[in-house]
């Protein structure tokens, strides 16, 4: 692997341990809300108070309530409250009235930081596992095709044909479509896992089925199968260790694409729905006017996405290349 591809590698571990760690990192929960405090601007950490004094530790000032409104919240000046690190079982917080808003609030005034946590664990979740199952049905598949060739070949590349003409995502928003709409959280991640890992496995299976095809004629794979080894041991020993790189590489490229394809769903109110956080979900108030030109701070999700793709596709483009 490249410098590069360890880079990157090293960037999605440390984005995949912080939404892991939310419950530590975030400073408040996912669903508590202040409706005092709607459309928060991120909170100001500072050093140096009003009158000029330098303070060893940060500190932040309180919301003057009276004069608050959506947008625009005066500090009150008259105190400082310094931040109280490993509280309560979080590694940051402040005591009230003060609220740190590091990333700003939503419209219930919930902490964006804390639903950007936490709702990357559905997001990334959700990339992971519907992978895996594209994966692993595509490598069982395509294995199938290509060790055994004849009807089960045929079937399964005209299967596979199939699949690859259809529009994926307008097949992905109609099978979603097609399924219940109110249904919880977890149950909501669970089908649209499902239903994307089973929509998108045919790519891979050709790729797997090229290489099985080109294996199972290797002369060490030949003299195997004289010597009396089965089918089993011939995959698990001799086919099986040519397809991991592949399917490394698929992974990378496949990864974001589920991300993107879950954040769609849930922007479109087909996945996983309010009030549990997804980085989809968390972009629904962008489709008012009002909140995609007046809070910056709520493309936060769309922003985080930046990082996490390129790094995949630096990934990709390392593990390709050591192949």
């Amino acid at each position: 692997m490249t410098s590069s591809g360890r880079w990157a590698l090293g960037l999605l571990a440390a984005v995949h341990l912080a939404a892991t760690a939310a419950g530590f990192l975030a400073p408040y929960a996912p669903l508590e809300q202040d409706r005092m405090r709607p459309w928060a601007p991120p909170t100001r950490i500072r050093f140096v108070d009003a009158e000029g004094r330098f303070h060893w530790r940060p500190f932040v000032y309180a919301a003057r309530e009276d004069e608050g409104g959506p947008g625009a919240y005066p500090e009150d000046t008259s105190r400082a409250y310094p931040l109280r690190f490993f509280v309560a079982g979080r590694l940051v917080g402040v005591e009230e009235p003060a609220r740190l808003f590091l990333l700003g609030s939503d419209g219930l005034g919930r902490d964006q930081l804390s639903r950007l946590l936490h709702g990357a664990q559905v997001s990334l979740a959700a990339g992971l596992l519907a992978a895996a199952i594209a994966l692993a049905l595509g490598w069982t598949l395509g294995t199938a095709a290509g060790f055994h060739g004849g009807w089960v070949d045929a079937g399964t590349m005209r299967a596979a044909d199939v699949f690859l003409a259809l529009p994926w995502l307008y097949l992905l928003l109609g099978v979603r479509a097609a399924l219940p709409l109110h249904v919880p959280p977890a149950q909501a991640l669970l089908m649209i896992v499902a239903v994307i890992g089973l929509v998108d496995w045919a790519r891979p299976a050709r790729l797997v089925r090229g290489v099985v095809l080109s294996q199972r004629e290797r002369g060490y794979v030949l003299a195997a199968r004289g010597f009396g080894a089965t089918d089993l041991h011939l995959v698990r020993r001799h086919i099986l260790p040519h397809t991991v790189p592949l399917l490394l590489t698929q992974a990378a490229l496949l990864v974001p694409q589920y991300i993107l394809a879950e954040m769609t769903l849930s922007f479109l109110g087909l996945g996983v729905s309010e009030p549990a956080p997804s980085w989809g979900n968390m972009l629904a108030p962008l489709q008012q006017y009002a909140v995609l030109a007046g809070y910056w701070w709520m493309w936060a999700p769309a922003l985080a996405l930046v990082p996490v793709f390129l790094a995949y596709f630096v990934l990709s483009e390392s593990l390709s290349r050591s192949t």
